[in-house]
């Protein structure tokens, strides 16, 4: 699966990309465990689906964040480097409605 790789934008380099492209990419490339591995939250450890990551991701932007910064630093020249593996420690709590 090739992805076509869209207009730069000076301030975004994700600009075009969608959350579920980035997503694909990353599974493609890394898998499942490898995702886990390097962000281990549930929806990338427990039943991992795209779908479930999607909702997941959507609602916490600490984890979005981490996957799209992975994401950026997996091209050369991005200038942004890969998050560094979280710790257990690191994960926030769920809020509880």
């Amino acid at each position: 699966m090739t992805m076509t790789t869209p207009a730069a934008h000076p301030r975004d380099p994700l600009h075009g990309i969608t959350l579920e492209a980035i997503l694909n990419q990353l599974v493609q490339k890394h898998g499942w465990r490898e995702m886990a591995r390097r962000i281990p939250i549930r929806c990338f450890m427990f039943n991992p689906t795209v779908k479930s990551s999607l909702t997941f991701l959507r609602k916490n932007l600490w984890a979005r964040e981490k996957v799209e910064g992975w994401f950026i630093s997996e091209f050369p020249g991005s200038g942004v480097e890969a998050p560094a593996p979280m710790k257990a420690a690191e994960i926030p709590k769920p809020k509880l409605k």
